[in-house]
């Protein structure tokens, strides 16, 4: 229990991987397609494109929406720094939106004042697996000509109360595979999108910008990268993915567990899911409670930390490291600041037992 969260890994992934290295093609092969095929068929995407990590997602989906040299995209200061650092990889710059302070997701009230001529997109994060408010979003981006793209690195599993994924609200969503995602590849990423136009674009920036014509035959008209992922990676991803709803349901069942323990606590505070989204699913990708301000928040993480519960803090608002201070200037976002102050993420997933579970609430609530 020395992690936040960890992967799961039975024969049944073993053997496709297996499978996958006796097959003779290692990469470009029939496992990425068949993965990218799963992925569709899961979220409702008409198009995948799985790539090697979900920051080359990220890059590749900001460059396809036509993100170039000063153009910006809003972001929230919660968020893992990459949402912020792929606008930078494309000469661009992110413009921090604050948090709600309740829900850890972007503060839809705070997008409109942050718009100018060099807007080009809003990322909004689907932070810990809750969806953000996409109708609002989608609205303010209609209104000012701007183009969505989800970052859902947390949110494979959770869908609204309409069955829509995440990544399937805005003109493209992003998705990790990172160990301790619900699914895993090892390292990997994807994006899904239902424009044919998009989709193209992101498989030629895929690998190197390359077009492919008939024999020999191929022409590189864009610069592009090498962001493919292997057929043994997506080859784990087809096996993960056939689970995922068990592995959502488990997530689920300790989360109801943390809720019905600190339901009448004065000191922990769940977040909660904004009740606009209508959530019927919730991947549970983090578990983040807010403490109470009286709390010594560094006490009671090394407390855990010494018991081997793996807790952790999600996360640092992006412009407050040192790269962003020295490149833009200090900055402050009240909310995001008071997030940051108390939110304190416990253990949340499937490999976790209800008696774990039982000793991190006891452990947490005996401070």
């Amino acid at each position: 229990m020395d992690r936040y969260s960890s992967q799961i890994i039975d024969e049944s992934d073993i053997e496709a991987v297996i499978r996958a290295l006796k097959s003779g093609v290692l990469t470009q092969g029939a496992a990425v397609e068949a993965f990218e095929n799963a992925l569709c068929e899961y979220t409702g995407a008409k198009y995948a494109i799985a790539v090697n990590s979900a920051t080359a997602a990220l890059h590749i989906a900001y460059l396809a929406a036509g993100l170039g040299a000063n153009d910006e995209v809003i972001v929230p200061a919660i968020t893992f720094a990459a949402t912020a650092n792929a606008a930078i990889y494309c000469g661009g710059a992110s413009v921090f939106a604050d948090v709600d302070f309740t829900s850890g997701l972007i503060d839809v009230s705070a997008i409109e004042a942050l718009i100018t001529p060099k807007t080009k997109a809003i990322a909004p994060v689907h932070y810990a697996g809750s969806l953000c408010d996409m109708e609002a979003i989608g609205a303010v981006a209609a209104r000012r000509n701007l183009i969505v793209i989800e970052d859902a690195a947390h949110a494979l599993g959770s869908f609204d109360a309409a069955n829509k994924s995440a990544g399937s609200f805005g003109a493209m969503g992003v998705f990790s595979f990172h160990p301790v995602k619900p699914i895993t590849t090892g390292e990997g990423g994807a994006i899904v999108t239902s424009d044919a136009e998009l989709a193209k674009k992101a498989r030629l920036l895929r690998s190197h910008g390359i077009a492919r014509g008939d024999l020999w035959e191929q022409d590189m008209i864009a610069l592009g990268f090498n962001y493919r992922v292997s057929d043994l990676n997506c080859a784990l991803g087809v096996s993960q993915l056939k689970r995922i709803d068990k592995t959502i349901k488990r997530r689920e069942e300790i989360a109801a567990l943390y809720d019905q323990a600190f339901a009448n606590s004065d000191r922990i505070t769940p977040l909660k899911t904004p009740p606009k989204t209508r959530q019927k699913t919730h991947s549970r990708h983090l578990y983040p409670i807010l403490l109470d301000s009286a709390i010594d928040k560094t006490k009671l993480f090394n407390k855990m930390r010494e018991k081997n519960i793996g807790v952790q803090v999600h996360y640092k608002p992006v412009y407050s490291h040192s790269y962003y201070i020295k490149r833009f200037g200090e900055r402050f976002l009240p909310q995001s600041e008071a997030f940051y102050r108390r939110e304190l993420s416990l253990p949340c997933h499937s490999a976790l037992s209800d008696d774990e579970t039982a000793f991190v609430i006891e452990t947490i609530l005996s401070d």
